[in-house]
């Protein structure tokens, strides 16, 4: 590979994700503000924000292939982050009993040498079972997902949560498509396999 890969983000889950492909790379704060804007859709938030954390790697980074990513969920247009604490992860599973939460990707592949961008998104339907109280405290007492959008880890005790799911990708779900990634990075030259 001749140029450098990097993973804009600090997320221990897509650094887990994107080591399953083998290759090189590195990892870098993106520092950006993930403040949605006016009017904006959560499918344009999720697209614009991994785009955005793409370009703010690429300042530090001026010969590499980055890589950013960025996930919102959504329930009836509402949009459900990562929750930060014990008491908004159960009112988060509260709410999400029973309903299906479509968790969108937005991915891009940035070569900041050239400047090409390639940018998808990739949503991913989750439906929840009906939770009781009890099952949401036991789930949150052994697996604290307060740094998951939705509060639950799929890739984890999460799944136990969950009824089905619908998408092209699983990896999506966890916050980084690496089926869509390996397109992306095959379009840029990559030899994945």
């Amino acid at each position: 590979m001749s140029q450098n890969l990097i993973l804009a983000s600090t997320s221990p889950f897509r650094r887990e994700l994107l080591s399953r492909l083998g290759l090189p790379f590195d990892v870098a704060n993106p520092q950006t503000d993930e403040s949605a804007l006016p009017g904006e859709a959560p499918e344009e938030i999720a697209l614009r924000l991994s785009e955005a954390k793409a370009r703010a790697v690429a300042s530090t980074h001026p010969d590499a292939l980055i890589i950013g990513s960025d996930q919102i969920a959504t329930v009836d247009g509402k949009i459900y982050g990562k929750p930060g604490t014990h008491e908004r992860a159960v009112e988060q599973l509260q709410a999400l009993s029973g309903k299906t939460v479509n968790f969108f990707t937005g991915l891009c592949l940035l070569n900041a040498r050239t400047g090409e961008t390639q940018l998808r998104g990739v949503p991913m339907l989750v439906t929840f079972r009906q939770l009781s109280d009890h099952e949401i405290e036991n789930y949150l007492r052994r697996e604290p997902a307060y740094n998951c959008a939705g509060s639950a880890k799929s890739e984890g005790l999460g799944i136990a949560l969950l009824s089905s799911m619908r998408g092209d990708d699983p990896n999506a779900l966890v916050g980084l498509p690496l089926i869509a990634l390996c397109d992306m990075l095959r379009n840029q030259g990559v030899e994945v396999l």
